[in-house]
């Protein structure tokens, strides 16, 4: 049975979220952008709302609820920014329901507790400076040595790298087997070797902390290696999968506060005589964002629904992702040309919108990437093998907000 309409939880859910948005976000991401500062204090404040493991089942620290619940709550936060938004998709998506997925028993007790409870924050290292959408060609290593693995190398565009706690490595443990030789571990900041330096002077999401790890002869124990040797390209491609929905998930946020935005310009601007929103081409635009929105948003919770059941999402959080975003990115272009001059400057968002709505675009599998895939699915070239180890469907447990 195909059902629309939300739980009365997840009604709450989204109110709690929204309010919180409101009122410890939006006064003051104008000034965090400008200075391009990330105010480590909202992941404090979203754990404490048991928001940073919404998800995670309870038993392992989360709040138990369904996946959607994730969804809803990354498009309000990116409502606000897509700087928070994106630390929830890296520290839930990427990292902590990959390790729900493929993690021991002893590691979920480890790492995933307290990532759920919010104490300790978890990040994702897949892409590097010679590697992105081409994952075989990394060149970190692993390299045994009697109970550890010795990690050398460089990642690069890691959200959160100067504030995660826990870090999803992948790197080569035999070069050889190609991408059958990448293997995935569980790395600690406060590991020897470490370091990470932040990126400046980026196009948008400046109120974000992205950059660079730095891993120089990092002893990483055999116990953190995640799933089996040569697993890492399985593990990453299944914790995409979980990383893009999340991202169409904040496309739709994005899409949501373009619309807002507009639609309250519309009513204040006058020109010709009349408000701007009787304009019939500012009327296409808000036209096309409304599209837009309805059409993400389904995409999105299609992905969620099929998450619930247990089901892999590759091709459907590819669409989504490659969909949604393309949307919001068309909707903030939108949403300057309707404030006009105004749009131009950051007396008003939408400028933000705009420049945070490019990244999307490129990171977790660019534009290109998802038209190829969906293209491949479509002509029968690309199917979907089972995993040794699937995400967990959802259950209904209790559920305290």
């Amino acid at each position: 049975m195909m059902n629309f309409d939300f739980t009365p939880e997840q009604e709450m859910l989204r109110s709690t979220v929204r309010k919180f948005v409101d009122k410890e976000i939006m006064p003051y991401i104008k000034e965090w952008d400008e200075r391009g500062y990330f105010e480590p204090s909202i992941l404090k404040r979203l754990a404490e709302l048991n928001l940073m493991g919404v998800c995670i089942p309870e038993k392992y620290g989360g709040m138990g609820m369904d996946y959607n619940s994730l969804a809803i709550v990354c498009e309000e936060l990116e409502r606000g920014d897509t700087a928070f938004r994106t630390a929830v998709s890296v520290h839930t998506g990427l990292n902590s329901l990959t390790l729900l997925q493929w993690g021991t028993e002893e590691q979920k007790q480890k790492y995933l507790v307290p990532q759920a409870k919010g104490e300790k924050i978890g990040a994702f290292a897949l892409t590097e400076p010679n590697a992105g959408s081409d994952v075989a060609s990394i060149s970190t290593t692993a390299v045994r040595d009697g109970d550890d693995y010795i990690l050398n190398g460089q990642k690069t565009w890691i959200s959160l790298c100067d504030i995660a706690d826990h870090f999803i490595v992948f790197a080569y443990t035999d070069k050889s087997k190609k991408h059958r030789g990448i293997s995935a571990f569980i790395v600690e900041r406060t590991m020897p070797g470490f370091s990470s330096k932040a990126i400046k002077g980026k196009l948008g999401i400046r109120a974000g902390n992205t950059g660079e790890l730095f891993f120089d002869n990092v002893r990483v124990p055999k116990e953190n290696l995640l799933g089996e040797e040569g697993e890492g390209f399985k593990i990453a491609m299944s914790a995409l999968d979980n990383g893009r929905f999340t991202v169409a998930a904040g496309a739709v946020g994005l899409i949501m506060a373009c619309l807002e935005a507009s639609i309250k310009y519309c009513h204040e601007r006058k020109t010709f005589g009349k408000e701007i929103g009787r304009h019939q081409l500012v009327q296409q635009m808000i036209a096309k964002m409304e599209a837009g929105l309805q059409i993400s948003r389904l995409l999105v919770y299609k992905v969620g629904f099929l998450k619930n059941q247990g089901r892999r999402t590759t091709r459907e959080a590819s669409l989504a992702k490659w969909i949604a975003c393309d949307f919001a990115n068309q909707a903030a272009d939108d949403a300057v040309q309707i404030h006009g001059a105004y749009g131009y400057s950051n007396e008003y968002p939408v400028e933000r919108y705009l420049r945070n709505s490019k990244a999307p675009v490129i990171y977790e599998g660019t534009r290109e990437i998802h038209t190829i895939m969906q293209a491949e699915y479509a002509l029968g070239y690309r199917v979907d093998k089972p995993l040794r180890k699937t995400l967990p469907a959802w259950s209904p447990e209790s559920v305290t907000l």
